[in-house]
């Protein structure tokens, strides 16, 4: 890669040290800070540079050469590509041991500020269904993953059901099961979606500001209640009524449809 036409930079083996903010990983090359993604402290990397600037660098990882002792699988299929989550390689207590790093660091290091003992956070008991908040986005520009572009298959399946991919306002991924919010959430997302396929409602254009579905946004509470709110970007009185009253019986577990 280069900027105008010196290359930028390409490390090899170089140790992530620490996490930072927005859960960047952070490495040192030569004293210059190096920010990069989804790896994580004792990680062994190989680094292309994508953007340099006078006090750091962003880089992207190309390789990791030494998986770091603390490593553990993520339990998402979504992870890397949605930008939810940022740290499941890093087990719970790491996570919250990184996060005091970060308040102690901008309120002591960088903000100079005299503190008292710092007492432990204290944890979450739930490191998985712990939201009672989602929004959803429908598109009919889903994101095609890595596998996908490579296959150089043509898919006609475009419309979905999900997140934006982070960093882009049109590109949307399809979500098949999210960690975050409890069940019925998955539930009824899916079953709005596979409805909305099938009765060929036409999913949101980003680009072009056109179509009849917008967002899915659900809400519950830890007594059991469920808010469904879908948000239309046109009306068709017929097709509205249609999905909201599948949507009421198919899943009757939920308290206010709006």
């Amino acid at each position: 890669m280069s900027r105008g036409n010196k290359p930028l930079p390409f490390y090899e083996k170089v140790e992530i040290i620490d996490i930072g903010s927005e859960g960047k990983a952070i490495a040192k090359v030569d004293g210059i800070v190096v920010f990069t993604t989804h790896v994580i402290p004792g990680d062994i990397v190989d680094l292309q540079v994508i953007k340099k600037r006078e006090k750091y660098q962003e880089a992207k990882v190309v390789r990791i050469q030494t998986n770091s002792p603390d490593r553990i699988p993520a339990f998402c299929e979504h992870f890397e590509v949605c930008g939810g989550c940022k740290w499941q390689y890093l087990p719970y207590e790491k996570q919250l041991y990184y996060k005091q790093k970060q308040v102690f660091d901008q309120l002591k290091r960088i903000g100079k500020v005299t503190l008292p003992e710092i007492m432990p956070i204290k944890g979450s008991a739930n490191s998985t269904f712990y939201r009672n908040k989602l929004e959803f986005t429908f598109s009919n520009r889903r994101w095609l993953t890595i596998d996908e572009v490579r296959s150089q298959d043509q898919f006609n399946d475009m419309n979905v059901l999900g997140f934006h991919v982070q960093g882009m306002f049109d590109k949307v991924l399809n979500i098949n099961k999210c960690w975050l919010q409890p069940d019925p959430s998955n539930a009824i997302r899916n079953s709005v979606k596979d409805y909305a396929i099938a009765n060929d409602l036409a999913f949101y254009d980003l680009r072009n500001k056109a179509g009849f579905l917008r967002n899915l946004l659900i809400r519950s509470t830890s007594t059991g209640e469920l808010m469904v709110i879908i948000n239309f970007f046109s009306e068709d009185v017929d097709k509205r009524e249609a999905l909201l009253n599948f949507v009421a019986n198919k899943l009757p577990e939920i308290t206010s449809l709006l």
